[in-house]
């Protein structure tokens, strides 16, 4: 029969194995905890990676880079999509009258036509010139430019800029001041051309700053066919005179406006002494 101090030695023992799997038990749950943590920190980033590169890709998709475009008439790092304006309901869009180069002549009336042509008599220095516009082209536009030139806005008025490059020929008028940033005072929307080839020799467009309702009173001259976006207001064509501008282009520029916009001052320098609607 066992004595006291046996049973005292062997309850010893077993509690000694009851602490030593305790200790083990709890290591082991330290373990597990720290294999899950680990694991569920794993899980997270992985989330967090998945999260990023699905927003990242919405943004590539709803952010694709800009398409390289030929230098427009006024300002070449600038590119938007025209906005086409309603025939009959133009809205002109009235600035500062006292800001820089402004020469204020009040807002055209809404057009009461828009087809039809409108014919104008243009006198430069360099020789005479005829315009025919058509409304139905640009309503919006041939009513300014209508408008402007009964008003005699573009009377004593230099074609500032002049560009001779491949596929790239226009002179550039319709600032009294000579400056490239002069208009009326207004600015209204853009009316995208129609056709396939809309910018060839002769064709007269409405220049802009590259925004939307930025068309106003500048206007240039194709004298080549010329490559551009059709984000500009096409009014119509040189019906006679082109020979006019044909030579101003062949004694080319100064390169004043280069490398941006483009182009110069003429070299043979030409002014629009007046420009007048034919009844």
């Amino acid at each position: 029969m066992p004595t006291s101090k046996q049973k005292r030695q062997a309850a010893q023992r077993h509690l000694q194995r009851q602490l030593e799997r305790r200790a083990e038990l709890a290591k082991k749950r330290r373990q597990r905890n720290i294999v899950l943590a680990a694991a569920l920190s794993v899980l997270v980033v992985l989330g967090a990676v998945f999260l990023i590169t699905t927003l990242g890709g919405d943004d590539e998709a709803t952010d694709p880079a800009a398409s390289p475009t030929t230098s427009p008439p006024v300002d070449p790092t600038a590119t938007t999509e025209a906005t086409t304006a309603v025939p009959g309901a133009c809205t002109f869009i009235a600035g500062d009258p006292a800001a820089p180069n402004v020469t204020d002549v009040g807002l055209p009336p809404t057009p009461a036509e828009t087809t039809g042509t409108v014919e104008l008599s243009v006198a430069t220095n360099q020789g005479d010139m005829v315009f025919t516009l058509d409304r139905a082209s640009a309503p919006c536009a041939v009513q300014s430019v209508e408008y402007l030139a009964s008003q005699g806005f573009y009377d004593d008025s230099p074609c500032h800029r002049l560009v001779n490059q491949d596929a790239f020929g226009v002179l550039q008028c319709g600032d009294p001041s000579g400056t490239g940033t002069g208009g009326p005072g207004y600015a209204y929307a853009q009316e995208a051309p129609a056709g396939e080839t809309p910018y060839a020799a002769g064709v007269i467009a409405m220049a802009n700053s590259g925004s939307p309702n930025s068309t106003s009173s500048q206007f240039f001259i194709m004298f080549q066919d010329t490559d551009l976006p059709p984000e500009y207001s096409v009014v119509g064509t040189v019906t006679s005179g082109l020979e006019v501008v044909e030579t101003v282009a062949a004694a080319g520029n100064d390169g004043s406006f280069e490398p941006s916009p483009g182009g110069g001052a003429p070299n043979l320098p030409i002014t629009i002494k007046t420009m007048t609607p034919v009844s």
